[in-house]
């Protein structure tokens, strides 16, 4: 079937070519582009059919499609005008790249002409549409790199990109800070974030003191004192403290949110905008910037700026956002939208009915005598607005943050197409079951408490002999099993809580698992020194939870934990590798306050070498349970993959037909 697409050549006169309807919008898109560009040379055409020989790919139909026609002697005789482009990639010091690497031909309107993967310092693009594209260059531990080039017909374009090393982020050269100092100054500044965290800014001073002579000039001791200044109500004083954070570091996150905060107090929002956009170049994917920047807005009487960032914030913080969209109703209604601005905090309401300004805001909106654009309510509480945007004044850092609190860097311009993505994910998933029976392996498992300080406990070990079975049964299930054997003079868990289910975590993207859950991809990011596609998913309220559950006593009963997290798929191979899992909300019914597991994977070799599996390598796992903080550590090694096809077939006892029916074996 063909698809009709009218070109428009010179003045008012329209030329139609036939064009296959299987061809995506893009390529449609260049082949006008294109055709305008070589058709004005030839008014003498009506008609100009494309005609490709029967044995052509799709891939290769499509890159014919997208290059435009050059007329050759006659008004009705063609040429395919193309072009090849040579790219080159390497380092700074011209050495070349080494591991995997996405590269992508934009247009220049920043539609995705052609990505590929590859392994190599050297790639080709043949038969591309001669006109300017934008090469752009994703690889792990660099910069993300855009080069525009032109590309000629009848020739190959040969561009060398030089890709820069990745700069740290803010949190990274923070972290690297503080695990600087020394033990002593550590313990000291963990004592003083402990005493903030309970409200006791004189305590927390003889410790900020004592860690500001061990490690003086320390951009976190900096911003800590000023926290101490607020919690005195003295904000002069923790304002001049967080100015000089950010002269010792100016891409401190917390002391720019901080500045903001007092800024929209001092009824100062542009300066609070400048500090935002400070704070969004350095963690871009946290929701926060974005929420505070809502209410900045909102002063300015941007109520288009305003909507914008609250609804970014919505999507990056997902449930953490929520406190900001009573803010953006109010900007909907003064807007107009009144509908959209009821049902914005409807949805508010059925997880906050105790917030009576919400309550008295969506009153006088369904009020039909309220004129249109007004919600008849006081001001925003702007205070709980940026102290929840904020909410970040001493971080803990036994645990590592809620998946949800900020979404992990990616890099733009690379096009995610999660269906394809989880399908193929879903069916390397399928072969591990076709292919493993069970797998065995050495566990050793490594057990710290945390006390009130954050500081960790001497860790304790144990060992055991590991076997995981797996299985879909008859009922369309799976089926995973788990069975451990203490090695000789090894303990047994510490605490005496097992750790169990650990490798059936990753069955969450299993095709029979995966509609159980709310699935986005964010985009492409870089994990264990390659490129993977980045997967957000949390446990959908209305269906089944499968995957996890705490049970305490052999026989006692389960309590399902409802799981949200990331996992980071291979965008070459689609294996899963890597995967991290916290919980919805606490289950105090147990006394579980939190959770947060994090799995990296690695190949695993079968023995016949035919077929590479992605098992568990490293598994951290984080827990408070009545008022206990563990970081447990388990690593396996010395696998052995048995395969369906390697199972022992049993030897007949000598004399019997093996092949005899039953009734006439011997008893």
């Amino acid at each position: 079937m063909l698809a009709r697409i009218e070109v428009c050549l010179i003045g008012k006169t329209c030329y139609k070519v036939s064009i296959p309807d299987h061809h995506t919008t893009n390529e449609v898109a260049m082949y006008q582009a294109f055709s305008c560009r070589a058709f004005c040379l030839s008014v003498l055409a009506i008609s100009f059919p494309v005609t490709v020989p029967a044995q052509q790919s799709t891939s290769q139909l499509g890159n014919v499609l997208n290059a435009p026609v050059r007329p050759g002697n006659s008004g009705f005789d063609g040429v395919i005008e193309t072009s090849n482009l040579d790219v080159s990639l390497q380092q700074q010091n011209g050495a070349p790249i080494q591991g995997t690497v996405i590269v992508t031909l934009l247009n220049l309107t920043g539609q995705v002409y052609r990505q590929t993967t590859t392994k190599e310092a050297h790639l080709r693009f043949n038969d591309i549409a001669p006109t300017e594209y934008k090469v752009q260059v994703v690889a792990p531990a660099y910069e993300r790199a855009v080069q525009q080039v032109e590309a000629i017909a009848f020739a190959t374009k040969r561009v060398t990109i030089v890709l820069q090393p990745a700069s740290s982020s803010g949190d990274a050269t923070l972290a690297a800070g503080i695990a600087s100092m020394k033990p002593k100054a550590q313990k000291e500044m963990a004592k003083a974030m402990e005493a903030l965290r309970a409200n006791k800014p004189t305590v927390a001073r003889a410790h900020l003191d004592a860690v500001d002579r061990i490690a003086p000039n320390q951009a976190e001791v900096r911003y800590l004192f000023g926290v101490y200044s607020e919690q005195l109500n003295d904000e002069a004083q923790a304002k001049a403290y967080w100015t000089k954070t950010l002269q010792i570091n100016p891409k401190h996150f917390r002391a720019l949110l901080s500045l903001s905060e007092m800024s929209i107090r001092e009824k100062n929002p542009a300066e609070a905008v400048e500090y935002m956009k400070r704070a969004m170049e350095v963690e871009p994917s946290s929701w926060r910037p974005h929420a505070v920047l809502a209410e900045a807005y909102y002063l300015q009487h941007s109520r288009d700026e305003a909507i914008k960032e609250a609804e970014r914030a919505m999507e990056l913080g997902r449930g953490q956002a929520e406190v900001i969209q009573p803010l953006l109703a109010r900007c909907l209604a003064e807007r107009g939208e009144r509908d959209k601005a009821v049902s914005t905090l409807q949805v508010y309401l059925q997880d906050h009915a105790a917030d009576a300004v919400a309550k008295r805001q969506l009153e006088s909106l369904l009020d039909p005598k309220a004129p249109a654009g007004s919600t008849d309510v006081a001001g925003t509480d702007i205070a709980a607005l940026i102290a929840a945007a904020k909410s970040l004044p001493v971080p803990s850092s036994w645990v590592p943050p809620d998946v949800d609190d900020k979404i992990p860097r990616v890099e733009p311009g690379a096009a995610c197409v999660l269906d394809e993505v989880l399908q193929n994910a879903g069916k390397r998933l399928q072969e591990l079951l076709k292919n493993v029976d069970r797998f065995t392996a050495t566990e050793l498992v490594t057990e710290e408490s945390i006390n009130k300080w954050g500081m960790p406990s001497f860790p304790e070990k144990a060992q055991f002999d590991y076997i995981v079975s797996m299985e879909e049964t008859r009922r369309g299930a799976l089926s995973v099993e788990e069975y451990r054997e203490r090695r000789a003079a090894s303990k047994g868990f510490p605490e005496a809580v097992m750790t169990t289910g650990l490798p059936a975590l990753v069955v969450i993207f299993h095709p029979i698992y995966a509609g159980n859950y709310e699935m986005t991809c964010e985009g492409l990011a870089q994990s264990n020194g390659g490129l993977a596609w980045q997967v957000h998913f949390r446990q959908r309220p209305d269906k089944p939870n499968t995957i996890r559950s705490y049970r305490i006593g052999l026989q006692g009963q389960g309590y399902p934990v409802a799981l949200k997290g990331r996992a980071w798929i291979a965008a070459d191979s689609y294996q899963i590798v890597r995967l991290e899992s916290s919980m919805v909300a606490p289950m105090p019914q147990i006394r579980l306050a939190a959770e947060h597991v994090n799995i990296v994977y690695a190949p695993v070799q079968f023995r016949q070498g035919a077929l590479e599996m992605w098992l568990p390598a490293n598994v951290e796992m984080y827990y408070d349970w009545k008022g206990r903080r563990v970081h447990r550590q388990h690593k396996f090694s010395n696998y052995l993959v048995f395969s369906v096809d390697d199972k022992q077939q049993i030897s007949a006892p000598k004399g019997v037909d093996v092949s005899a029916p039953d009734n006439e074996k011997p008893n």
